[in-house]
């Protein structure tokens, strides 16, 4: 379990989201396949699924200041929640602390992980969307 502080100033407690399916993005505004992929979450998962209230989707920004993840969102085009990992703690709970991003982690509705991807790539992205789609479909 982790809370992750929000750049508008609120916390989420993953522990808090179980019942709901949440994807968890790991990046930084140092990366650039990060850059990549952020506009297609926007519009192929967060978009499609912000009003259901069974989703939650979060960006976690890797050991980079409050005002340089705000720029980096603007500059990304996001509109999904970006929250601050000081240290990488909390990616270091789902992967080596300096392993690289991008990285996903999906979560069901019980708490288990159930897809991981890594880097951006076009059909594993798919693959991640129609997953997402078809567990809020159920």
């Amino acid at each position: 379990d982790f809370t992750v502080k929000l750049t508008d100033g609120k916390s989420i407690t993953l522990s808090e989201l179980l019942g709901k399916v949440v994807m968890l993005q790991f990046t930084a505004s140092w990366c650039g396949v990060c850059r990549k992929e952020m506009p297609f979450i926007e519009k192929d998962i967060w978009l499609k699924h912000k009003s259901n209230p069974d989703f939650m989707l979060i960006g976690i920004d890797r050991d980079e200041p409050l005002e340089k993840v705000i720029a980096f969102g603007k500059s990304t085009g996001v509109t999904y929640p970006l929250g601050l990992d000081p240290g990488a703690d909390i990616f270091a709970k789902y992967a080596l602390r300096k392993a690289g991003i991008t990285r996903n982690v999906l979560i069901d509705k019980e708490g288990r992980i159930v897809k991981l991807t890594r880097l951006y790539n076009p059909e594993e992205f798919a693959s991640l969307v129609k997953e997402i789609d078809g567990m809020l479909s159920e």
